[in-house]
């Protein structure tokens, strides 16, 4: 009898493990990429010479480099590099230069530095040229001017242009934020767009195409899969750092918001594990500025003194104070709102310490990133404030909802 009882057990256990596995397969997401569906796609390609934008985030679902696959399958014969380089060895804001490519002997041609847009003498090379890029989500972030260059580009020397697409990594859902006056326009912020546009980075190709006039032949080669509630971390996609301050989805979540602070004198956390998750200065009392931006009650995040000293950047091996952003509820996060009520606190609490950098100059960095001046004149109450951006969401969700391809 205990025989029986210890096999029933045993058949039951292995029943019992099955099961789980069953229900793990069948429930797991599977998401494909749009450099997954270059199959469906080969005749794009044919008998055209190919150019690709890309850095290390294009890979494929199995991390295979999209230089190889495209290399393999189609006929490539350039590569172009965004900021941070070919291969993310460039830190922000340093020009990458013209070289080769030691995996296959490609030219590799710089798009930031001297040289943002492609020339002539680069387009005669090629006769479609593709991007595959993994986006931050957030109207700052450079590739996605990168991308309109090169559409530009494209459209001027009569090239085709083709996205793979992929996904936005704070989510397709969530849009917010104040929409960028034309006086304010850079490489930080080309479009009238908001700071978080919920948009891949297909979607934003269809609308700098069409909405905002660049007008080339434009192909997204479309992800399946994915759906617009999806964070990057329900993808079961490999997480790639889009660029050496960005190492995770929680950076994704806070940027839009904390990447403001590159315009003033406090530390945005270059220079740590966490950039743009904690903010602090060495003139800041950490338990001061965390219970005041706590009482605010934003929606979605908690903030904990914090105490860091940056390894380079602002406020080099110097200990600041300041706070860690902790989002408890990203659904209900609002990143922008929470990034401007951070700065209107620290502005207010020291004023004799507090500063924005190159103030005198109406572009100075701040009003780039925000997209207007009345932050840095300090025209509004942090309410007023908080009201232009739910107006500018509301009018910009109704532009976006004509691009979206989910």
């Amino acid at each position: 009898m205990k025989k029986l009882k210890l096999i029933l057990l045993s058949i039951l256990g292995i029943l019992l493990l099955v099961g789980c596995n069953f229900t793990y397969t069948r429930d797991k997401v599977e998401v494909k990429l749009g450099i997954d569906n270059i199959d469906d796609h080969l005749e794009i390609f044919e008998g055209k010479r190919v150019g690709l934008i890309t850095n290390p985030t294009g890979i494929n679902s199995e991390y295979e480099s999209t230089i190889d696959i495209l290399f393999e399958k189609v006929n490539l014969v350039s590569l172009f590099a965004p900021e941070h380089g070919i291969r993310g060895d460039k830190q922000a804001g340093v020009p990458s230069q013209t070289t080769t490519d030691e995996v296959t002997g490609l030219p590799v041609y710089s798009l930031y530095g001297q040289t943002q847009k492609p020339t002539k003498a680069m387009m005669d090379t090629i006769d479609i040229l593709c991007i595959d890029l993994q986006d931050a989500g957030a109207r700052f972030y450079t590739y996605i001017y990168t991308m309109a260059y090169a559409m530009e580009a494209s459209e001027e020397y009569d090239k085709e242009f083709v996205v793979f697409d992929r996904p936005n990594p704070a989510g397709g859902e969530k849009f917010e934020g104040n929409i960028l006056e034309e006086e304010y326009k850079s490489f930080v912020g080309n479009y009238p767009i908001v700071q978080r546009h919920g948009m891949t980075i297909g979607e934003l190709a269809k609308m700098f195409n069409e909405e905002f006039g660049i007008g080339c032949k434009l192909t997204v080669i479309e992800m399946t899969g994915w759906k617009r509630s999806m964070y990057f971390d329900e993808t079961n996609l490999p997480w790639v750092i889009p660029s050496p301050n960005f190492p995770s989805q929680n950076t994704a979540l806070v940027y839009p918001g904390t990447c403001i602070f590159e315009g003033t004198n406090l530390s945005e956390g270059r220079g740590t594990t966490i950039p743009f998750e904690v903010i602090g200065a060495p003139y800041i009392d950490a338990i001061e500025y965390a219970n005041a931006l706590n009482e605010l009650g934003l929606k979605g995040v908690k903030f904990r003194p914090a105490h860091f000293t940056p390894t380079f950047s602002k406020h080099a091996n110097v200990l600041c104070h300041g706070v860690q952003v902790h989002v408890t509820d990203r659904d209900k996060f609002e990143p922008v709102k929470t990034g401007w009520a951070m700065l209107d606190v620290v502005r207010n609490l020291y004023p004799e310490d507090f500063q924005i950098l190159n103030v005198n100059n109406n572009r100075n960095m701040l009003n780039l990133l925000t997209g207007t001046n009345f932050i840095t004149q300090d025209l509004y109450t942090l309410e007023e404030q908080f009201e232009i951006i739910e107006e500018d969401t509301a009018i910009f969700g109704e532009i976006r909802e004509k691009y979206l391809i989910y």
